[in-house]
């Protein structure tokens, strides 16, 4: 048997089990097919657990991918409050919180993966979970944005729009990172230069854009 093999079939060990188990359905995930697909059976086979180890951890699969869901994203918020926070508005920030997102995507391509699949073709648990993820990036955005000296006359309505539009953008360009092989470093870095642009545009146009602050 190979080491690869080995290693796949290798039981964890005590207390490991939780974790395994979340490691074997993101590996199913990267090379197989989208997390609703799977099996628990399929799971804890590749964790090299028995199928009632399962039920100590998770209740159903989809605690497991909600848990996953949470994994992916909680840290995620967190680096980015923290750029947001200590950065002044302006050129740094916009390239500073670019470049620390896209670099987590990378070294997360797994967690990603699953939940682009998730977010087209998950149960709808799993869809209405990952669009109120966006939500809160999109609602943590809209008030970080109402601190920004030049955004100050706009309505939470506004910024509420705005800030869905910056969401969105990335959201979209995270799947064009996650559709190119991880060795492709120029396309990467396309992505990272495609993200400033049109990041840019969108504040350019809300320079200019007219707020109805009564709205608010």
């Amino acid at each position: 048997m190979t080491r690869e093999a080995t290693s796949k079939t290798r039981k964890p060990k005590r207390g490991q089990t939780r974790e395994a188990l979340m490691a074997a359905a993101l590996d199913l995930v990267v090379k197989k097919a989208p997390f609703s697909s799977l099996s628990l059976r399929e799971v804890t086979k590749r964790a090299g657990v028995v199928p009632t180890a399962f039920y100590r951890h998770f209740p159903d699969m989809s605690a497991l991918g909600l848990t996953l869901l949470d994994e992916s994203f909680r840290t995620l918020r967190q680096m980015m409050r923290q750029v947001r926070q200590e950065q002044s508005p302006g050129e740094n920030m916009l390239r500073g919180s670019i470049e620390t997102y896209f670099n987590y995507v990378r070294e997360n391509r797994a967690h990603f993966l699953f939940v682009a699949k998730e977010l087209f073709g998950g149960t709808p648990t799993m869809r209405n979970a990952i669009r109120r993820e966006i939500r809160m990036f999109t609602n943590e955005l809209a008030m970080d944005m109402a601190r920004f000296p030049f955004l100050n006359h706009f309505s939470s309505e506004d910024l509420q729009m705005m800030a869905a539009l910056v969401v969105n953008n990335v959201t979209a360009l995270t799947q064009e990172m996650l559709e190119l092989e991880e060795t492709d470093e120029f396309g990467q870095q396309q992505v990272l230069i495609a993200a400033e642009k049109q990041l840019r545009l969108i504040f350019l146009g809300v320079a200019h854009w007219k707020s109805n602050k009564s709205s608010s």
